[in-house]
């Protein structure tokens, strides 16, 4: 346990992890006990649509062009965008991106739920 109010994490020490839109580096997550988490995302391609029940997320676009597809509305973002997502919104990034992503609360892999070709949706397998 740390005697200092503060923690530090470096991207280059924590491990990619597969998701929907690419590759997330989950820098600050639920284990930490903070209050929200801390993503850097990257996206190669087509992303596969998902949604969250509880989560907001804010995805803060640091390089690349491409799309946000939010609810079927594709729209355009590239550096500097800022995109609130609130929970129950389908949302999948096309491009190539590389953002942080603030999730509110903290990120839960029981809440990433894929969105089946049909229509349907069915929890997210997080490997």
């Amino acid at each position: 346990m740390s005697d200092t109010p503060y923690m530090l994490k470096r991207l280059a020490d924590v491990t990619p992890t597969p998701c929907p839109c690419g590759s997330s580096r989950r820098m600050f997550t639920q284990a930490d006990g903070v209050p929200v988490g801390i993503h850097r995302l990257s996206v190669d391609g087509a992303a596969t649509p998902h949604y969250h029940t509880k989560l907001t997320e804010y995805y803060v676009f640091l390089e690349g062009t491409g799309t946000l597809e939010l609810d079927g509305e594709s729209v355009p973002v590239g550096p500097g965008d800022v995109v609130m997502i609130p929970p129950g919104t389908v949302h999948a990034a096309n491009g190539r991106f590389e953002l942080m992503v603030v999730v509110s609360p903290p990120f839960d892999p029981e809440d990433e739920h894929l969105v089946e070709a049909g229509g349907g949706s069915s929890a997210a397998d997080n490997t």
